[in-house]
């Protein structure tokens, strides 16, 4: 008989439910299935010949591998290497934001020129200005590139053209394996090297653009662009930053570098080479018509100040990616030092020629105020990474008295430039240039704390204990590049003078260049110049010169 405890325990036993059953038939009609499948395939393989048998482990084998080795491949970088990826990024960004805002210059060399020159003028100078960043983009990219910065001898590159050969970048030191060893202190890539040396030599042509406006053929002011870019600015470049005989000047015996010559940005290497060049045009050119008359000089104004004006605040903004920009890395205490150094060269430069032009020619003259400003800019472009703020004042300062005299100076020998050029960017980048050897603080030298400016470098200047340690140095670069870039230019100039013919005939420059080489005009329905000195008979426009032409002509 069956007790109480054993029938509560029986009774209360919990029955399967019928979603319990169906499911348990589920499991055994899946695992069915799954043993038919495997039997079908143990059918299929019995049926391969032995060969394709025993391929099968052997299959397998490869995709447990395979599938480790992805997983490998996935394994996250160390921080060393995600660190050293950021640095290149970083860096990278920056030459490229910098070189952008160099290639913004054009805009301002546009306005700035087309604003010093006469109405009737305005299409060529922006045609000018326009196209001469394409050509020195091609020139530049087919022979300029390797000339300047490839490997080769003491005075040219000889590799690289066309961006062609080995090139490990951003490697940089003993770790870079290629053909422009001379770039191999930066670690950014290869492409954003060439990017902000183009900008930097696409200006040196702009340059030369303003000294020979108004009375140059189109035709011949690209040719010579082109020859410029791509065969006299790479060489002297080459000199200086491509590794060249002046950048190594003076050796020990055992054949180490102990002096050479230092331009940060390129004072000299941009700067007085188009200058240079731009003088010998304006020389072999001669003046515009009716620019001297009865051995006086007669004002022939500019017909916009309000865009030239505009060109230089473009301009100093460029500046900003010009001189920090020549780091080519994205260190945080020489960006900000040399844009605060070069700032400061332009206030005091601007300041300067305000008050010597009110001095000396008896009024404030604009375009005076803005050659002051671009002159400080030149001026400092040399030393800006290796100078004190203090010292960056005082070259802004002679730069901007250098300049207001230059104008006047280039003037009386009949040099006509009618948008000062020579002045500000051949004669304030010589004395820019030479600046580095007076006011160079020294490499290892203390500046904020105990963190020197810089390592690397000019030797102390002559004003900082240095003797003439550096300035010798910085004269000798002044004057080589000065007589290769003249005996160049002059090729240049001759060639086309007795081939092309280089200026235009006085009918199409009385009638003004729009119309002669474009066919068009910049304010098409405007009141007309009514004469050779660009004075309107009903429009408030050009019918006063400026104070510095008034000052020339008396």
């Amino acid at each position: 008989m069956m007790s109480r405890r054993t029938f509560k325990k029986t009774f209360n036993t919990r029955k399967p439910s019928a979603q319990s059953k169906r499911y348990s038939l589920n499991q055994n009609v899946q695992f069915a299935r799954i043993t038919r499948s495997f039997q079908q395939l143990g059918s299929a393989i019995g049926r391969l010949s032995p060969s394709w048998q025993a391929c099968l482990p052997l299959t397998a084998i490869i995709l447990m591998v395979g599938g480790y080795a992805a997983v490998a491949q996935d394994a996250p970088p160390s921080t060393e290497e995600q660190l050293a990826s950021l640095k290149v990024g970083i860096d990278t960004m920056w030459v490229m934001i910098a070189g952008m805002l160099v290639f913004f210059m054009n805009a301002g060399f546009c306005m700035l020129e087309t604003g010093f020159c006469r109405q009737k003028n305005a299409v060529n100078v922006l045609s000018k200005n326009l196209i001469v960043f394409a050509l020195s983009t091609i020139a530049f990219w087919a022979i300029g590139f390797g000339l300047m910065f490839g490997d080769g001898n003491p005075f040219i590159g000889t590799t690289g053209f066309f961006l062609s050969g080995a090139d490990n970048s951003p490697a940089t030191g003993d770790a870079y394996q290629g053909v422009f060893g001379s770039l191999n202190w930066t670690g950014v890539p290869l492409l954003a090297k060439f990017f902000f040396q183009l900008v930097f030599a696409g200006t040196a042509a702009t340059i030369v653009s303003g000294a020979v406006a108004e009375r140059i053929k189109f035709v011949d002011f690209l040719i010579f662009s082109l020859l410029l870019v791509g065969v006299a600015y790479p060489i002297t470049g080459h000199w200086i930053w491509g590794g060249g005989w002046l950048a190594n000047l003076f050796k020990d015996a055992d054949g180490n570098t102990v002096a050479g010559f230092w331009d940060f940005a390129g004072s000299t290497v941009v700067h007085s080479v188009g200058g240079w060049a731009a003088l010998m045009g304006a020389w072999f050119l001669g003046p515009r018509l009716s620019k001297y008359q009865d051995g006086q000089v007669t004002a022939l104004p500019g017909h916009n100040m309000s865009i030239a004006t505009l060109g230089c605040l473009i301009l100093w903004l460029g500046w900003f990616g010009f001189n920090p920009g020549s780091t080519m890395a994205a260190d945080p205490n020489a960006i900000a030092h040399i844009a605060v150094t070069t700032n400061t060269a332009a206030a005091f430069g601007g300041l300067a020629a305000t008050i010597t032009a009110w001095l000396y020619l008896g009024k404030p003259d604009l375009s005076m105020i803005i050659n002051g400003i671009l002159a400080g800019l030149v001026a400092v472009t040399a030393p800006c990474a290796w100078i004190n703020i203090p010292s960056s004042a005082i070259i802004g300062i002679v730069a901007g008295i250098l300049v207001v005299f230059a104008v006047t100076f280039f003037d009386r020998v009949r040099i006509d430039d009618p948008v000062g050029a020579t002045s500000v960017h051949l004669v304030c980048g010589v004395w820019g240039t030479l600046s580095v050897g007076l006011f160079s603080l020294g490499p290892n030298v203390p500046l904020h704390g105990e963190t020197p400016l810089y390592t690397a470098g000019p030797a102390a200047g002559l004003f900082f204990n240095g003797g003439l340690t550096q300035v010798i140095p910085q004269l000798i670069g002044i004057v080589s590049v000065g007589v290769i870039t003249v005996v160049l230019s002059s090729i240049f100039w001759l060639a086309l003078k007795y081939t092309l013919g280089i200026r235009v005939a006085p009918e199409e420059e009385m009638q003004g260049l729009d119309i002669g080489e474009h066919g068009m005009e910049a304010y098409s329905g405007f009141v007309k110049e009514a004469g050779p000195t660009g004075v309107m008979s009903s429009s408030g426009v050009g019918l006063a010169g400026s104070a510095s032409d008034m000052a020339r002509s008396s």
